[in-house]
């Protein structure tokens, strides 16, 4: 199989390097994750300027029509800058529900803003009892009139400080954990009854904790068919999966270079601890953790348009790798720089933060693997 990228291909690359090196070095990353918005809205005009938010849609909606190709080749350079502004979450993940699911109204309205910048989404999926069961939900819309009152909280919604809108999932219908009766709606952040409690997570990025008392939406507030938003938001973030799988070998890869570079020059016993040889031994593991996942991400983004099966397997298996790879090359980034590893004053432990937190996101190693069981 020819893994070979196009030209175009190659170009959006070249363009994403370009624009980490020039305006994401790790001093510029932490002034900014330090700041009090926690992002850098400019960087996101820059994002919809080089065309990287319009990627993935359609051209009649203001994108390019690129697919999951396109999106690795962002999110593994956007790993390597340890990107905060929230891409994954509003382009890929909720640009992505839009797409599949809206109406043509929907569709029109929303996905011309994403590309253009205009607009930030945040999913709001995740519930405190609900581990990662998508369909374990108390949130709850019940009818009213035509449309339908709100009332719930969802917990850690990444990139929901800087979202003007948020796409919920809630119990349209059925009992706790049925896999019926889970629809999707879009709010308005501003809405009246809707509650956050903002805050930073570990790895720079930031959250919030939602709550939604008697939130009155219109009827046109619902995406896609009412009761059956389960399989959508699932088939969403495996697709977000996807692009998390991709970041992560961004961040590996950094670290990878970072400890041979280190290894080079940090000197013990009168040479280089680059040659010792247990130490070689061990920078090869990582480098083979490396080209693992890279080969599973591949994978992963070429089979997400197979059948729900195969897109299933693909994306645990995937993601069951990345977990691995990343906590293994994470810990043997740290340790082979020593006391500094741990500093935060140096890159390393920043990507492995970032690593420890891809692991957990939408699922850990344990999950799925039986997920993929499951599947199998």
């Amino acid at each position: 199989m020819d893994f070979s990228f196009t030209e175009e291909q190659t170009l959006l690359r070249n363009s994403v390097q370009r624009f980490i090196q020039d305006n994401y070095d790790f001093d510029s990353r932490q002034k900014i994750v330090h700041s009090d918005s926690g992002w850098n809205p400019d960087h996101w005009k820059a994002f919809a300027e080089l065309g990287l938010l319009a990627a993935p849609f359609a051209e009649q909606y203001g994108g390019f029509g690129g697919g999951p190709v396109e999106t690795m080749i962002v999110m593994e350079e956007f790993g390597r800058g340890l990107v905060v502004e929230p891409y994954l979450q509003t382009v890929i993940l909720c640009g992505g529900l839009i797409d599949a699911a809206g109406s043509e109204k929907q569709k029109a309205d929303l996905l011309p803003k994403i590309a253009g910048g205009e607009l930030v989404l945040a999913c709001a999926y995740a519930e405190p009892q609900g581990r990662y069961n998508l369909a374990d939900l108390t949130t709850r819309a019940e009818k009213s009139g035509d449309g339908y009152v709100l009332n719930g909280q969802k917990a850690v919604v990444i990139g929901a400080p800087w979202a003007d809108k948020l796409i919920v999932s809630a119990r349209t219908g059925g009992d706790q954990r049925d896999a019926d009766g889970v629809s999707l709606f879009i709010v308005d952040k501003g809405a009246d009854g809707v509650s956050t409690r903002d805050y930073p997570t570990v790895d720079g990025q930031r959250a919030s904790e939602i709550k939604f008392e008697n939130v009155a939406l219109a009827a046109d507030a619902l995406l896609g068919t009412e009761g059956q938003g389960l399989p959508v938001l699932e088939a969403a973030i495996d697709r977000a999966i996807a692009g998390l799988c991709a970041e992560a070998v961004g961040c590996m890869r950094v670290l990878t270079d970072a400890t041979v570079e280190y290894c080079k020059t940090r000197k013990q016993f009168g040479q280089p601890i680059g040659n010792f040889q247990v130490l070689q031994h061990r920078m090869v593991d990582m480098f083979m953790e490396c080209e693992q996942s890279l080969s599973m991400t591949y994978m992963v983004n070429l089979k997400l348009d197979e059948g729900e099966a195969e897109r299933v397997k693909a994306a645990s298996s995937a993601k069951a790798q990345i977990g691995k790879s990343g906590r293994f090359v994470g810990q043997q980034a740290v340790q082979l720089h020593g006391g500094m590893g741990m500093t935060d004053e140096l890159n390393v432990g920043h990507y492995f933060k970032r690593l420890t937190m891809i692991d957990s996101q939408f699922g850990n190693v344990d999950y799925h693997l039986r997920r993929f069981a499951a599947a199998s």
